[in-house]
């Protein structure tokens, strides 16, 4: 089982195959709105605006498992998503990514790409970068601003 054989609900309440991202660059994120790292959206925005064209994807997750920090509902954080950040990718609905109801899309990504010390997401805006063939290429801990993931995107980009 691959990441393009799973599905996830965007924030509209749609179903999106994740295999409609085949062929891009993918950065995934688990997000939260009231975290000391929300002001990556910001980042992840302009990231994304920088690229998109070039064919890359960010998937925002929005996740309120680390200290109750994402407490909306999904029609709450798609609206403060875009009111704050300006945000135009993707955001799906809100789901678990540790423990007995992760969604299978972190239980694949963690599955590539083990953190320190142990697999779990130890915290919000973990990012996981994946290839144009959906290989987890890389994990990067939620202090990792995203302009420091630029090169690596543009690399995979080029490939």
């Amino acid at each position: 089982m691959g990441l393009y054989d799973l599905s996830a609900t965007l924030n509209n309440g749609k179903e999106k195959k994740l295999s409609d991202y085949k062929g891009e660059v993918l950065l995934v994120v688990n997000t939260a709105s009231e975290c000391g790292f929300t002001p990556q959206y910001k980042g992840l925005q302009e990231l994304y605006e920088k690229y998109k064209n070039q064919g890359f994807e960010i998937l925002g997750f929005p996740c309120d498992q680390f200290g109750h920090q994402e407490p909306g509902s999904d029609k709450e954080i798609a609206s403060f998503c875009e009111v704050n950040y300006g945000v135009t990718f993707p955001i799906f609905s809100k789901i678990e990514v540790n423990g007995a109801n992760e969604h299978p899309v972190y239980k694949f990504l963690k599955s590539e790409k083990g953190g320190l010390l142990t697999n779990n997401i130890k915290w919000n805006f973990t990012k996981f970068l994946v290839d144009k063939q959906g290989n987890v290429v890389d994990r990067y801990a939620p202090q990792t601003i995203p302009a420091r993931i630029a090169a690596d995107v543009e690399k995979l980009l080029s490939t």
